[in-house]
């Protein structure tokens, strides 16, 4: 019997210890594999879910860490903290200013509840779980933001930081100078700004700048600000000499700023000083004071009389300004002027131009020559406005002439009628010197600027035409409204104060009175002043109204009548001491 080879085939199968395994061990990774996948994946979303169920960690809102709490300790917290933040005012900056906004009327809002879905939505991305576990998490708050009521705030804002464009100045009055900044233009762009802030606003944080249009000065603050520290401040230090050979004169600080202007020029701050004005400064009572003559005109003979005018030489007038102006600058401020023939500032043709050269008024008064204090006071006034001279345009003001009033300018103390009562005063009586130059400016046709007649009428004035006089308070002013200069002549002589206006003659006038009406009766009145006078008094208190009609002599031209109406008082008896009791 033949034994089977080991190459035998054999219908029963023979398995080695290895193939037996082979199914197992292809069956087991599997298993396992998919067991971690499911168990990792479990752990992974369900840390997600967690995540989503709290706050991460170390999370902050406007610096305030609301860390690993949940949704509603979250809340509490934004709401306690956050949310009062949240109200304060808005720092805005618009071209360096600083401004705020109100919130609550800017339509500016903490949504505290889209803020707190933001930090605990589900998130799958591990970078993301990762930091919510472990890292810091700055998350910027949701806002709600009212486009409307946002733009109202800042049409309101653009009121206050919108601005004119205006260039600097330098402004020179009374002897110092006064340093006006410039300011740039400036037009807040509201729709960029909208948005600007409706993207950046943060609660708690730092001021936004806001858009604007700016356009700038010629001349900056700073350039401005310097020219002034050196230039100006130089210019106001001290006088300035002028010198030529052995003349000298000294021009004052307030004279220099007198003839001051500020003249930017090519984007430059800049200053000029007006020749003229400093020519009059330094030949003012000095060694360079012109030695040309001026024509006068005089009263000589009764009359008016030219006195010719002669050239001599003077300062020279043209780059005086350039030349104080540099000398400002140095320290020994002094500057070299040149003396140049000149001719008279009021020459004989600039005499003859004024056509003073007849007598176009007269008007005389009747005065009580018993009363000598009184005269001496006439005589005083005449004096003073005796050969003044008006040229065409100005104005004669009598206080000016007169003035002061006082016993040093050689004034007494006579009777005057104050608050209705007979009085005396230093200057009595010049109210007739007022009444004298009233009517020859209203003869003559000249407007009158100002006067007051008296309370009560003396008879030797025309009634409604006439004129007091008080120092201080009361004037008497006309202007001369022709093409001619006008000269005074004022004398007192016999009985009467007389006074004369030569010129030529331009205004033809005429006048009407209406007569006397409103007649009133005298009463009697008490006087406990010390000074107190007696009066009997009797006369009766009436209006007037006067009419003046002006027409020039040749008719080319016609003024509207002028009716002047005055009230007098009664001459009221006067009786000195206290009113009697009843």
């Amino acid at each position: 019997m033949q034994t089977p080879s080991p190459d035998s085939s054999s219908t029963t199968p023979t398995h080695s210890p290895q193939d037996k395994k082979k199914p197992k061990s292809k069956a087991k990774p599997w298993i396992i594999t998919g067991s971690c996948v499911a168990a990792i994946a479990a752990a992974y979303f369900g840390g997600a879910a967690y995540v989503s169920s709290q706050v991460p960690a170390n999370a902050s809102i406007a610096g305030v860490n609301i860390g690993s709490m949940n949704k509603g300790q979250a809340r509490s917290e934004l709401e306690r903290e956050v949310l009062p933040l949240a109200e304060k005012d808005i720092d805005v900056t618009v071209n360096g200013e600083k401004y705020t906004l109100d919130p609550a009327k800017a339509g500016l809002a903490l949504n505290v509840d889209e803020t707190i879905n933001d930090l605990t939505s589900y998130e799958i991305n591990p970078v993301e779980l990762y930091e919510r576990l472990t890292g810091d998490v700055h998350v910027d708050p949701a806002v709600d933001v009212d486009q409307e009521m946002l733009s109202t705030q800042l049409e309101a804002l653009a009121k206050k930081a919108n601005a004119e464009l205006a260039e600097g100045a330098i402004e020179f009055k009374d002897g110092t100078a006064k340093l006006t900044k410039p300011v740039d233009g400036v037009v807040l762009k509201a729709d960029e700004a909208a948005s600007l802030i409706s993207d950046e606003w943060e609660i708690a944080g730092p001021a936004l700048t806001l858009p604007a249009e700016v356009t700038k000065p010629k001349i900056s603050a700073e350039s401005l600000q310097a020219f002034y520290d050196k230039d100006i401040k130089a210019l106001l230090k001290d006088d300035v000499t002028l010198s030529s050979d052995k003349k000298k004169a000294t021009i004052s600080v307030e004279s220099i700023v007198a003839a001051a202007s500020y003249t930017p020029k090519d984007g430059a701050p800049a200053i000029t000083l007006d020749d003229k004005k400093l020519y009059k400064a330094a030949t003012k009572n000095s060694d360079l004071s012109s030695t040309a003559e001026n024509a006068k005109i005089v009263l000589k003979d009764g009359k008016p009389s030219i006195v010719k005018s002669s050239k001599g030489v003077s300062l020279e007038t043209e780059g005086l300004g350039a030349k104080v102006l540099a000398a400002t600058a140095d320290k020994k401020r002094t500057a070299t002027v040149e003396m140049t023939e000149t001719e008279a500032e009021f020459t004989t043709a600039d005499a003859k131009k004024l056509g003073i050269k007849e007598p176009i008024v007269t008007f005389s008064t009747p005065y009580p020559a018993s009363d000598k204090v009184r005269t001496k006071n006439l005589y005083a006034g005449s004096a003073r406005v005796n050969g003044d001279i008006i040229k065409p345009g100005e104005r004669f003001s009598l206080l000016e002439a007169l003035g002061p009033i006082t016993v040093a300018n050689g004034y007494f103390s006579s009777g005057v009628v104050e608050s209705g009562f007979s009085t005396e005063a230093v200057g009595g009586g010049l109210s007739q010197i007022s009444t004298q130059m009233y009517n020859v400016g209203f003869l003559a046709g000249y407007d009158d600027i100002t006067h007051k007649p008296h309370s009560r009428w003396f008879e030797r004035y025309p009634a409604g035409r006439e004129a007091t006089l008080w120092e201080g308070q009361i004037d008497m002013i006309w202007e001369n409204n022709t093409p001619y200069g006008v000269m005074i002549q004022a004398w007192v002589s016999g009985d009467k104060v007389n006074t004369r206006l030569w010129s030529t003659k331009y205004w033809d006038v005429s006048q009407k009175s209406s007569g006397k009406y409103n007649l009133t009766n005298p009463e009697t009145k008490y006087n406990p002043a010390e000074k107190c006078v007696s009066e009997s008094g009797g006369k009766k208190g009436f209006s007037i109204d006067i009419t003046r009609y002006r027409e020039t002599f040749d008719g080319s031209k016609k003024l509207p009548a002028e009716t002047k109406s005055w009230t007098y008082s009664p001459w009221h008896k006067i009786v000195c001491g206290e009113k009697p009791k009843d």
